[in-house]
């Protein structure tokens, strides 16, 4: 049975599918520590790294949270990169704000590079469109917020959804509200929602799962350290890698232990590409790099001095490089055989040797 066709989905001028190199995203979060100018330094980096898209996270505290630090308005976890912050504190630390927005997009455009966001309620989304979003992204702990998702999907645009925390019955609810709304270019993202997440609870092998299951494009939104999982998760049928970037982990930031370096964003960007181009298609017998190499395989040679009318055996004929001989196959129909001519050491074996 063969596999759906799926439509390549255009954000920008970007076409994004298995016959395209990877969409590759670096999302800024919080990591611009609450200045502008290190969120456009940002961008640079990015684009000088070669990356595709620049994502951003639109919200507020306010529209988050509550302005409480007590129970489950507090994060307790010790294991959280978060520890210690109330919900609204860390909103308040991470979020972009709105007025940088258009410097943001329009640096974006000036080098090339698409801008898209996150929008975590309505009146962001309200605002991107004001921006002329190119499209628009659904976190993994929105993707159970059905209207928020039937509003970004009425709006033509394409769709990013991460599958974060979601079951199965939970995303096909997410996909059918976006597609009921009108919305056909939807991209699915392999999410861990972890800070940061480990190789072994990636389940990479969910990913052609999710493409046969909705019949949509697949990528990955990846939180490990590294780029390894990243990169595996092409030869599964990735079409977007989306990993949290900053100038240097050093400098801190709500995401900076699982975000990636300049330098790190740029062999994601090269690896990336090579990883896609390795995938090719399904193909035996030499392709047209290898068969100058073909003169290098084994054949059978005369490897004595051999007289007209003598018996070819395992001490005259073998099989070595290079290959312009008898296939190696057959040695033993060789074997026992009698020379037609005088043979030299260093002949390759053929048949009008064997008399």
């Amino acid at each position: 049975m063969s596999e759906q066709i799926i439509k390549d989905i255009a954000i920008g001028n970007i076409s994004i599918g298995p016959n395209n190199a990877p969409f590759i995203v670096a999302e800024m979060s919080g990591n611009h520590n609450q200045s502008l100018e290190r969120a456009l330094e940002i961008v640079e980096a990015a684009a000088k790294a070669g990356v595709n898209a620049v994502k951003l996270q639109t919200y507020t505290a306010e529209t988050m949270t509550l302005d409480l630090n007590e129970g489950e308005f507090s994060i307790d976890n010790p294991k959280s990169p978060w520890h210690g912050y109330s919900l609204y504190d860390l909103y308040e630390k991470a979020h972009t704000p709105w007025e940088w927005h258009k410097q943001i997009f329009d640096r974006c455009a000036e080098l090339g590079v698409v801008c898209f966001s996150a929008p975590f309620d309505h009146t962001a989304l309200d605002f991107l469109e004001s921006l002329n979003c190119p499209a628009y992204k659904i976190a993994s702990f929105e993707n159970i917020d059905l209207p928020l998702i039937r509003s970004a999907a009425s709006k033509g645009k394409p769709l990013i959804i991460s599958t974060g925390m979601a079951s199965v019955a939970e995303l096909d609810e997410a996909v059918q509200t976006a597609r009921t709304a009108g919305c056909e270019e939807i991209i699915l993202l392999k999410c861990t929602s972890s800070y940061p997440s480990s190789p072994e609870n990636s389940n990479l092998k969910t990913i052609p799962h999710l493409r046969r299951m909705f019949d949509l494009q697949v990528g990955i939104s990846d939180h490990t350290l590294g780029t390894g999982v990243s990169l595996a998760s092409i030869s599964l049928g990735a079409v977007l890698i989306e990993k949290h970037f900053t100038l240097s982990r050093d400098d801190g930031g709500v995401d900076s232990p699982f975000s990636l370096e300049p330098v790190e964003m740029k062999n994601l960007v090269d690896e990336s590409r090579r990883a896609w181009e390795s995938l090719g298609t399904v193909a035996y017998g030499p392709s047209d790099d290898e068969k100058e190499s073909l003169q290098f395989r084994r054949s059978l040679y005369v490897v004595e001095d051999v007289g007209m009318g003598e018996v070819f055996t395992m001490k005259n004929v073998r099989a070595i490089r290079p290959g312009f001989g008898l296939p190696p196959k057959y040695l033993e129909t060789v074997l026992g055989k009698r020379t037609s001519k005088n043979l030299k050491k260093g002949t390759p074996l053929s048949w009008e040797h064997i008399g």
